[in-house]
């Protein structure tokens, strides 16, 4: 990945020791007046766009034995369909600056969200599982590149209010991915119980999302290209072999196995559920409770953890909570399942832990962009294999205690890795 398309690439996090005040680092966009029409129909954008980042994977989970079965899928392949966000996100993120920079952010989202529309529409009647596949790509293409590019977005039309934009824009993300947990199944039952019409529904959330983006691409943003300062930036930054830097292969490590832990949960912990004999209303609400916990805990651990001079011990509590939460799932799945639920959501907050120690490990702006580069790539690819892995392993052995033993293997090295990469370290000391 050339620099320049690394200068375009943000995190959706403040980095304390990067920038004293948000809004006006080196790679960010000078500030510019915006008009009062302009900065509401883009919040409105900004909110919806942030609202269709996750129903599509997790309104699937809800439903997946429907889908199996009006499919023929095996387990492999179901467990193919939770590997696929992670693939598309690293193939199609590393797209995004490239696209924005040609385009402008503003027309990548809307497209992305179009995408999005287009895909969810598509795939229930796409006629067989290759079809399904390859329309469920589709939206999640829309997916990356809108994920890579709203930050950037923040930073040109939001310069001095970063911060709280953000923090709009991860609330959002956290409601609409419980939203579709939740409601798929009630939706579904409402409609005719039809499994297609159940995931179709979405792509009316998706298609009122393109609506303020066409009205923002009226008007050019102020700057969409890189900031003027970028250039010096990397000129006077130290240069960095990213590679060489035992702290960036354990943010990429960390990152890519708790990416592991929150898909397969996505994907498969309603089927735990349902097959443990709770019903599949409640096993979507369940689902809904470990994606809401994101919402407030999002906001408390990056502060916490920006305060901190080793944030090793956060990753060793949210790890502890997810070996808590999966011997929970294998003894009494059904009898404990809302704390199992609220264990599991608790554990799944490593991701905002992830993004503040990429902000933590490098001294500059360049840096903090360059490790989020190297950490979120290397970590997508990571995690494509295990849910996979546990749909086969859910097929061949007929029951969830080898999955349940795997997802609960994976989270010690991802405990150790946490702990390497909260060090109080920099990447530019080492590689």
């Amino acid at each position: 990945m050339a620099d320049d398309d690394l200068a375009t690439l943000g995190t959706g996090t403040e980095a304390p020791q990067t920038t004293a005040h948000p809004g006006t680092g080196p790679l960010d966009p000078a500030p510019a007046p915006v008009p009062r029409w302009v900065g509401a129909v883009l919040t409105a954008g900004l909110v919806l766009a942030a609202l269709n980042l996750r129903p599509a994977i997790t309104s699937l989970g809800a439903l997946m034995e429907e889908v199996r079965d009006g499919l023929g899928m095996s387990g492999t392949v179901a467990g193919l369909l939770t590997s696929v966000p992670a693939l598309c996100f690293a193939v199609f993120g590393i797209a995004a600056p490239r696209l924005a920079r040609r385009f402008g952010a503003g027309t990548i989202v809307c497209a992305g969200m179009a995408a999005i529309a287009l895909g969810v529409l598509v795939r229930p009647f796409a006629g067989g599982t290759a079809g399904f596949l390859a329309a469920s790509a589709l939206a999640l293409a829309g997916i990356a590149v809108s994920n890579i590019l709203l930050p950037v977005v923040i930073k040109t039309f939001f310069p001095d209010r970063v911060g709280s934009m953000t923090g709009l824009y991860s609330m959002a993300l956290a409601m609409g991915t419980s939203l579709a947990a939740a409601l798929t199944v009630p939706v579904t039952g409402a409609l005719g119980g039809g499994w297609q019409a159940g995931l179709a529904v979405w792509a009316v959330l998706a298609a009122l999302a393109v609506v303020p983006w066409l009205a923002v691409l009226r008007r050019r943003p102020p700057q969409e290209a890189p900031a003027p300062g970028a250039g010096a930036a990397r000129e006077d930054a130290p240069a960095v072999r990213i590679s060489r830097s035992p702290t960036a292969w354990a943010l990429a490590v960390f990152f890519g196995l708790q990416a592991t832990a929150a898909y397969i949960t996505m994907g498969w912990l309603p089927q735990i559920f349902r097959d443990a004999g709770v019903p599949a209303g409640t096993a979507g609400v369940l689902l809904a409770v470990t994606m809401a916990m994101g919402i407030p805990l999002s906001f408390v651990l990056p502060r916490l953890a920006a305060r901190m001079r080793h944030q090793g011990v956060l990753a060793v509590g949210l790890g502890a909570c997810g070996l808590a939460g999966y011997a929970g799932l294998w003894l009494a799945p059904a009898a404990g399942a809302w704390g199992w639920a609220l264990l599991m959501g608790i554990s799944n907050c490593a991701f905002p832990l992830a993004l503040t120690m990429i902000g933590m490990r490098a001294r500059s702006a360049a840096g903090v962009v360059k490790l989020s580069a190297f950490a979120q790539c290397i970590g997508y690819l990571i995690s494509i294999p295990g849910p996979l892995l546990v749909g086969t392993l859910y097929q061949h052995s007929g029951g969830w205690g080898l999955p349940i033993a795997l997802m609960a293997g994976l989270m010690v090295p991802q405990i150790a890795v946490g702990v390497l990469a909260g060090r109080d370290r920099r990447i530019e000391d080492e590689g």
